[in-house]
């Protein structure tokens, strides 16, 4: 039988031309230009915004256009595809809609979209939506289906979503419950219609019964194909951080720009240095600038030879490589206090290839203005004129060169143009001194400097000080004062609880502050019970969001109690229970760090700039960019470029970044690539009524702060 679209009666010959197909039948020389671009249409909810996100992150292009917007762009058969030089070309290689049908009754915008998915192949994404049979799933009612919250639950890749889009995970796709007060996930669990051809690629046992309900799903019908997602989320989400990638490469058929990656990379600061301890009675530490009380004793914190081959082992079962930030001058003064004798950087020397090395400085000064410590908290000195006093340029590069020359003469295999100041000294730090320290850039450059490390909590973005680009560096909630772990509770006890808890304040001062205590913990089970848990889940969080940004500690959590390694080993213990060998971490040292965030920023200036234009006719990818643009993308394995293999293997894929020469760009695909087709058939479905209201839960709207970025 024979169906028509309900507002909008075409017949085949008017569907074709309508949207730019050339008459007759459709011949291999009349493949269709496919633009590599995603058609994203939202709705203001968390879904939507979720996977405009991760497209934005992966610097994939998509067009949004914001449904509740007035004087909107009208979705018809222009806007979606017409014809370029005789060719017919779909405008967008995929569709994300807030549910499977966001439209008005007898919308006719629904009407473009389904004919344009029939003709061109083109596959849609149902961001959120209501099990229904119009979505090819029964109703989440009775035995066999369920509407509520699946907080905790720990749902299942099947067989099929292995084979397919979501290979690249494990098997298992735990939910978020972070906090039993709150309703983080909401989901309709339900199995496929009657007769439906629909494929389950996530599920979860439905509560109260033995089956299983779908919660991502391919339903084919009428010459579409729709990815149909039934539960709710935001981009901060761990459920949806392992799913987007599937989510993306389902959309696209592994064939789309932009890249995503998972990173982690650890810095160790103040190595051959010593620390000083956090003092439990004054609450502040002996020796730092903002701790008066001269009779108080320092305590120093400092790795020992034995701690180093702990490294070394950990670093082995792990596959992981440690970047220790050093201070040359450490070992100086030990071995003068030690007749010579400095058995941590004899052990460290010996063992110097196990590690990466960042020049620290050679003393660990500050470098930004002269600091008057006479006052708590300090500020900066200043000239009789009222200016700021500065470190000179002479006594920075005097800390980069020392430091430079003592690693050299003992042998360590450092990077020269990269940099790590003591504290992040000399860039800017507010209240006090809220400009770059104008001396730091010109011996940044004397020094061929081209890499600072820079940290994230407070410069969260790539920037330029002087030639150099920084590279932020997440801030692990690990005290440097603390090498035991009921001294890190203590400090964490008085940081984030109330006064009249005997705490900081600072919490009642700064309501955002994400890690408040209702009450202190137990200095004895704290840091395993509470701490470990929450800043493995945050840090967890950042290698799971495509970010290359390095967490660092200091070498005080390497001795001791050795605080640092529970929660290493919680991220990637969790890493690798959740993904397939195929999609191993990335462990970058700082300067490739550095140069992935700088090519991320230009290529993402590039596309709002206009200024990138993809598209795929058959098992050929053309990319139009600026002369020296380094272009990312993510191609089925065997993929090449000007005969050569393109970018590397990951996640099932390739991807990697390739420079343009300012001419088209042209990529082959392998052959075995389905390639997009027109096809002219008057099969059109009807555009259904709208799906019914979907719920979101508090913790999807505002995310649960527990995964909140330190």
């Amino acid at each position: 039988m024979k169906r028509t679209i309900r507002t909008t009666v075409l017949t085949v010959g008017a569907l074709i031309a309508a949207l730019g197909l050339p008459a007759g039948a459709a011949h291999a020389d009349d493949a269709p230009r496919i633009d590599l671009r995603v058609l994203l249409v939202s709705d203001g909810g968390p879904s939507t915004a979720a996977i405009a996100a991760e497209l934005t992150d992966d610097g994939t292009p998509f067009t949004e256009i914001d449904l509740t917007q007035s004087g909107r762009q009208v979705i018809d058969a222009g806007f979606l595809a017409d014809t370029v030089d005789g060719r017919a070309r779909a405008k967008f290689q995929a569709v994300v809609l807030p549910n499977d049908n966001p439209f008005a009754s007898g919308s006719s915008e629904m009407a473009a979209l389904t004919a344009y998915e029939q003709v061109y192949q083109i596959p849609q994404v149902d961001a959120y939506t209501y099990a229904r049979p119009e979505a090819g799933l029964q109703y989440p009612a009775g035995s066999a289906g369920y509407s509520g919250s699946i907080d905790g639950t720990q749902a299942d890749v099947t067989a099929a979503g292995k084979a397919g889009p979501f290979g690249y995970l494990d098997g298992t796709v735990p939910f978020e419950d972070n906090d039993p007060s709150v309703g983080e996930s909401y989901a309709y669990l339900a199995q496929p219609a009657a007769g439906a051809d629909f494929t389950p690629y996530v599920e979860a046992t439905i509560p109260g019964s033995s089956a299983k309900g779908s919660l991502v799903g391919e339903y084919r019908h009428d010459n579409r194909r729709e990815l149909v997602v039934t539960f709710v989320y935001n981009q901060y989400q761990e459920q949806f951080r392992l799913l987007a990638r599937g989510i993306v490469e389902w959309m696209t058929g592994g064939v789309h720009l932009g890249a995503s990656r998972n990173y982690f990379a650890v810095h160790v600061d103040d190595v051959f240095a010593q620390d000083d301890r956090w003092n439990s009675e004054l609450n502040c530490t002996p020796g730092d600038v903002d701790c008066t009380d001269s009779g108080a004793t320092a305590d120093p914190i400092r790795m020992t030879s034995v701690d180093v081959d702990y490294a070394v082992a950990w670093e082995q079962s792990r596959n992981f490589t440690f970047d220790l930030a050093f201070n040359g001058s450490g070992s100086v003064d030990q071995r003068e206090d030690n007749n010579g004798v400095d058995q941590l950087a004899d052990k460290l020397v010996a063992d110097k290839n196990d590690f990466r090395w960042i020049n620290h400085t050679y003393t660990h000064a500050f470098l930004g203005c002269v600091q008057n410590t006479t006052v708590v908290p300090w500020v900066c000195e200043t000239n009789a004129d009222g200016s700021t006093q500065w470190v000179s340029q002479n006594d920075i590069s005097d800390e980069i060169a020392n430091n430079r020359v003592w690693a050299e003469t003992n042998g360590l295999p450092l990077e020269n143009d990269e940099l790590v100041t003591g504290e992040h000294s000399g860039m800017r730090i507010l209240p006090q001194q809220p400009d770059d320290n104008p001396n730091l850039a010109p011996a940044l450059a004397a020094n061929g400097v081209d890499w600072l490390g820079s940290d994230n909590s407070r410069d969260p973005q790539q920037r330029q000080v002087g030639a150099a680009e920084t590279v932020p560096r997440y801030p692990m909630n690990i005290f440097y004062n603390a090498g035991k772990a009921s001294e890190e509770v203590d400090e964490y006890n008085w940081l984030y609880t109330s006064r009249a808890q005997g705490g900081s304040g600072i919490c009642e001062d700064n309501p955002t502050t994400t890690t408040c205590l209702s009450a202190p913990l137990d200095t004895s089970t704290g840091y395993t019970g509470e701490i470990v848990p929450l800043e493995t889940r945050i840090d967890l969080g950042h290698v799971l969001s495509n970010d290359p940004r390095p967490h660092y500690i200091h070498q005080s959590n390497l001795t001791e109690d050795r605080i640092a390694y529970p929660v290493l080993n919680g991220v990637l213990d969790g890493y690798q229970a959740l993904f397939a060998d195929n999609t191993p971490v990335v462990n970058l040292r700082l300067k490739d760090i550095g140069t992935e965030l700088k090519r991320r920023a230009d290529w993402q200036a590039a596309l709002q700039a206009g200024q990138v234009t993809a598209y795929r006719i058959g098992d050929a990818v053309t990319v139009e960019a600026p002369a020296g643009l380094e272009v990312t993308a993510t191609l089925p394995t065997g993929t090449t470029v000007g005969g050569a293999a393109f970018g590397s293997a990951y996640a099932g894929a390739v991807s990697g970044w390739t420079p343009s020469a300012g001419s088209p760009l042209s990529l082959t695909l392998p052959a075995t690539t389905a390639s997009p087709s027109v096809t002219a058939s008057d099969d059109t479905a009807p555009a259904t009524d709208p799906a019914p209201g979907t719920r979101v839960p508090a913790g999807v709207a505002d995310p649960v702060t527990a995964t909140v970025t330190n």
